[in-house]
């Protein structure tokens, strides 16, 4: 893992702010979401207590390597993404998330940045969490 000036990690060429980080190994980090598509999508492999956490009944796991897999930080990285039968109306088409009103968004367009604040509170209850 990578250290940077003001204790903060690297992810590829970014910078990921300490408040992200939720958990460290060794070899390893696990941070918050800055573009998340569902609460609970979290970078790291601890899929069992985010499922209980959030509540879902399955998880997707996504591995990007390469610009053709759809990765937009050029390393190798997991996603985990906690899963509900209403997140999609066919689970097989998931092209796009579903919103609290069941409307279907465009990730591209509609998928903001969260604060810094946003990230560290949730970081803040997986640390609790894993602890």
């Amino acid at each position: 893992m990578d250290t940077v000036a003001g204790s903060k990690y690297r992810f590829g060429p970014h910078e990921i702010d300490e408040r992200q980080v939720f958990r460290t190994s060794p070899l390893s980090f696990a941070i918050v979401n800055i573009r998340h598509t569902r609460p609970g999508h979290i970078l790291y492999e601890i899929g069992a207590r985010v499922e209980q956490y959030h509540r879902a009944s399955s998880l997707t796991f996504t591995i990007q390597d390469g610009p053709h897999s759809g990765q937009t930080v050029p390393h190798v990285h997991v996603h985990i993404v906690p899963r509900r039968k209403e997140d999609f109306e066919n689970n097989d088409n998931n092209k796009g998330m579903m919103n609290a009103k069941n409307e279907t968004l465009d990730l591209d367009i509609e998928r903001k940045d969260r604060t810094m604040e946003e990230m560290a509170q949730e970081a803040k209850e997986y640390r609790a969490l894993f602890s």
